[in-house]
């Protein structure tokens, strides 16, 4: 079995787990190659990795059967724009905190890597979403996110107004800080912290969240993922920010038109045998624990 990995800077309290990953792998003679990015730091910080082969654009992903992402949901977010339109399974390890992409833990990558290799997985295949403009987003080929793309300000000073259609019909124009059009997958990260709904994976829908609108009466919108959304922006400051997933960028053109619609492809993310959606959900949010009367303080101590 071949597969590739990518990382980001992690805590020296975490070198042992990355290790261990290493271990594990060389001890199930796994051949791998790693981001160069990702080898630089594995270098500097005194990792064994047991190899020198090293990737950089999708197309050195061909002999790839699986990538595996070491961190948290935003390194499994810039793993999926390592990989693109290759298509390439994605299993996350998460380092970080919350991990909604990333379920498994370093404790767990012996059992993991065993399931791999029993073949004890199934592929989950995540829409994601494009954007097309007269502008220059970012890099050619790299203009989707599997989470959202967000229009947001770029100053403290006063709001935008984003006017939205949805297949050429006016939708609402905006006064907000921004307005995001988030995947079902990205429904558990930034549009959730504004108010969004959670909606399962595999709903065919997109939600449209406004960021801090200045209308109380504004709220998330669901639509279809067969829509074609377009936003037009109006900034005192003659510029906005556009954000997909981990990558951001300065828009200094507010006469252009972004057009947002269902990506060509797909993510493919690796979900192993006794791993839930809804499991996940419980786990991360603190579904069916009574968090009451956790805070612990000198008064509640004294009374009780």
């Amino acid at each position: 079995m071949f597969i590739a990995l990518h990382g980001r800077e992690f805590k020296a309290d975490d070198k042992p787990l990355v290790q261990a990953v290493f271990d594990e792998l060389s001890i199930q003679d796994i051949d791998f190659q790693i981001s160069k990015s990702f080898y630089s730091i594995l270098k500097e910080s005194e990792v064994n990795v047991y190899t020198e082969k090293t990737f950089d654009a999708k197309e050195e992903l061909t002999d790839s059967e699986m990538v595996l992402s070491l961190g948290g949901d935003g390194t499994f977010l810039e793993t999926i724009g390592k990989v693109g339109s290759s298509e390439k399974p994605i299993l996350g390890v998460n380092f970080g905190r919350l991990g909604f992409l990333t379920s498994i833990q370093p404790s767990d990558i012996k059992s993991a890597v065993q399931k791999i290799l029993k073949k004890q997985y199934k592929l989950e295949e995540r829409t994601m979403v494009h954007a097309d403009s007269e502008i220059e987003l970012f890099e050619s080929g790299t203009n989707f996110a599997l989470n959202e793309i967000a229009i947001s300000k770029t100053d403290t000073s006063s709001m935008i107004i984003i006017h939205a259609y949805i297949n050429g019909e006016f939708l609402n124009s905006y006064w907000a800080d921004g307005l995001m059009v988030a995947t079902a997958t990205g429904s558990t990260g930034y549009s959730l912290s504004c108010g969004g709904p959670l909606v399962m994976p595999h709903s065919n829908n997109f939600i449209i969240t406004p960021i801090c609108p200045h209308n109380l009466f504004v709220r998330p919108i669901i639509v279809s993922d067969q829509s074609v959304i377009s936003l037009k922006v109006e900034s005192r400051s003659n510029n906005y920010l556009v954000s997909m997933d981990s990558r951001a960028k300065v828009i200094g053109d507010v006469d252009s038109e972004i057009t947002i619609r269902k990506e060509s492809f797909k993510a493919k993310m690796v979900t192993l045998d006794g791993m839930d959606f809804l499991d996940t959900l419980r786990a991360k949010l603190g579904w069916g624990k009574d968090v009451r009367n956790r805070i612990s303080s000198p008064e509640l101590d004294e009374t009780s």
